[in-house]
C-alpha cells in the first residue's frame, strides 16, 4: 500500500494520533483538524517586458488561540494550498512546543523567483501584501521569510504595508534587515536552535559529539548555518552536504567556509574540490552520527527509512519525515528530533524581533543567543520527558505537549 504524501493529510494524521493519546474531546479534535481561516489570492504583476502575468497566492491562519498567527512566506514553483495548510498547522504546534504566545500561519506564492528580475520580484511581493494587508498586523498575523524569500523581500512587504495603513508598524513582518528593525541573531536562528536541540539530545543519549560525523541534506540558510555552527560549537565533523542539484562527500570532513564560497561562486555544492559527488538519496543513507534533513518535506519515507543509519535525525526542514517512516526510524533506534522542536529557533527569534519592535529597544546578539538557548533547552526536556512518560517517539511527544497547550487555550476562551 502506497503512502499518502499529501502534507496536510500527514499533519492531520499526526494530530489524530496525539488526540487519541490525550483523549481529546471529539469536538475539540474536529476544531483543531482544520484551519480557522485561509485566503486565496490572484496577484497581477506587470513584467519587465510589459506583459501582465497572473500569480496565485495563499495565506492560512491555522489557529490563533495562543496569540497572533505567525509563519513564513514561501515563493516556490510547486507550492500548493495543502502544503501551506500543513505548514500553518505545524507552526501552530511549533510555537506551542517552545511556549511562545503565538499561533500558527503560513503563506505562499506559486512562482519561480529564480526566473524573476529584482523589479518583478518587488512588484510581486508588494502585490501579495496588498492582497493580505487587511488581515495582518502585530496583533493579528505576522509573516516571515521562508523558502526563496529573504530580508529584502520582507523589507518591501513591510514598506508596502506601512504605506497602506499610513503609519509605521515594523513588527508586522519579521526577518527584516537590521536597519529596519530586524533582530540580531535572526540569520542563523533556525540552525542555532537546532544545534541546541542536537546538543541536549546527545547528552541524554550519552553520545560525544566532538569528532562525530554529520550529513546535511539541503544547503540553504538553515543547512549552511548548521554546518558552520556544528563545527564551531559542537566539534562535529560534517562529511556530506547537498543542495537541489546534488551532494558531496568527504570522509575527512568538509570545511564550511570553503563549501559556502564554492556554492556562492558556482551555484551549487557539487564538484567541490577534494570531494566526491553523490545524490541526495545517497546522502540520506550515509552512516553518520547526525543526519540533518534541511530541505523540503517528504524526503524520508517508507521507501528509504530502513536505510537510514544515523543515530540522530535533526529535522531542520518542515515535514521531512512521513508517518510510516517515523515508525520505521523509531523501531530501528534512530532518535528523531522532530521539526516542530528542532527548527523552532527561527520562530523563537522572530518572536524576539516582535518583542523588540513593540517597545523599540533592541538586544545585543549575545542576549538573543542566551534567550534562544534557554527556550530551546526547556522545550527539548518538555518533549523528552513526555516521550518517556508516554513511551512514544519524540514527534508524538512534541504533539502531545503542543496540542494540549493549544487545546487549553481554546477551552479557556470558550470556543469549544
Amino acid at each position: 500500500m502506497s503512502e499518502n504524501l499529501n502534507p496536510f493529510a500527514i499533519a492531520q494524521a499526526q494530530l489524530d494520533e496525539a488526540a487519541t493519546i490525550l483523549q481529546l474531546d471529539p469536538d475539540m479534535h474536529a476544531f483543531l483538524r482544520e484551519p480557522m481561516r485561509e485566503f486565496h489570492f490572484t496577484i497581477p504583476v506587470k513584467m519587465d517586458d510589459g506583459r501582465t502575468r497572473i500569480f496565485r497566492g495563499f495565506r492560512v491562519q491555522y489557529n490563533d488561540a495562543r496569540g497572533p498567527a505567525k509563519g513564513g512566506l514561501r515563493f516556490h514553483w510547486e507550492e500548493t494550498i495543502d502544503t501551506v495548510r500543513a505548514l500553518a498547522a505545524w507552526m501552530t504546534w511549533k510555537t506551542a512546543v517552545v511556549d511562545i504566545p503565538l499561533g500558527g500561519g503560513k503563506g505562499g506564492i506559486i512562482c519561480d523567483p529564480r526566473e524573476l528580475s529584482q523589479t518583478e520580484l518587488e512588484r510581486l511581493s508588494r502585490g501579495y501584501m496588498r492582497c493580505i494587508a487587511r488581515s495582518l498586523g502585530l496583533a493579528k498575523d505576522v509573516p516571515a521569510p521562508d523558502v526563496y524569500t529573504n530580508p529584502r523581500i520582507m523589507a518591501w512587504m513591510m514598506d508596502e504595508y506601512e504605506m497602506l495603513v499610513g503609519h509605521q508598524e515594523p513588527g508586522v513582518i519579521t526577518g527584516k534587515p537590521l536597519p529596519l528593525g530586524g533582530s540580531a541573531g535572526r540569520d542563523d536562528a533556525t540552525a542555532r536552535g537546532g544545534i541546541c536541540i542536537t546538543r541536549e539530545a546527545a547528552k541524554v543519549l550519552g553520545i560525544n559529539l566532538v569528532g562525530a560525523t554529520c550529513a546535511i541534506q539541503g544547503y540553504g540558510n538553515a543547512g549552511s548555518f548548521y554546518h558552520s555552527l556544528a563545527e564551531d560549537l559542537l566539534g562535529i565533523k560534517v562529511i556530506a552536504v547537498s543542495d537541489s542539484r546534488g551532494g558531496i562527500v568527504n570522509k575527512n570532513g568538509l570545511d564550511s567556509a570553503a563549501v559556502k564560497k564554492h556554492k556562492a561562486e558556482t551555484g551549487s555544492v557539487i564538484d567541490f574540490p577534494g570531494a566526491d559527488n553523490i545524490t541526495n538519496g545517497e546522502l540520506l543513507e550515509l552512516e553518520v552520527t547526525v543526519l540533518a534533513p534541511s530541505a523540503l518535506e517528504n524526503v524520508i519515507t517508507a521507501r528509504n527509512a530502513a536505510n537510514i543509519k544515523a543515530k540522530i535525525s535533526a529535522e531542520l526542514a518542515n515535514g521531512p519525515t512521513t508517518p510510516k517512516a517515523d515508525e520505521i526510524l523509531y523501531e530501528n533506534g534512530v532518535y528523531v528530533l522532530p521539526d516542530s522542536l528542532c527548527n523552532a529557533g527561527g520562530v523563537t527569534v522572530s518572536y524576539f524581533e516582535m518583542v523588540q519592535n513593540a517597545y523599540q529597544y533592541y538586544w545585543h546578539v549575545d542576549m538573543v543567543h542566551e534567550r534562544l538557548d534557554q527556550k530551546m533547552t526547556k522545550a527539548f526536556y518538555d518533549v523528552h520527558h513526555m516521550a518517556q512518560a508516554k513511551n512514544v517517539n519524540n514527534r508524538v511527544a512534541a504533539y502531545l505537549v503542543a496540542v494540549d497547550r493549544v487545546a487549553q487555550a481554546v477551552r479557556l476562551r470558550g470556543w469549544v
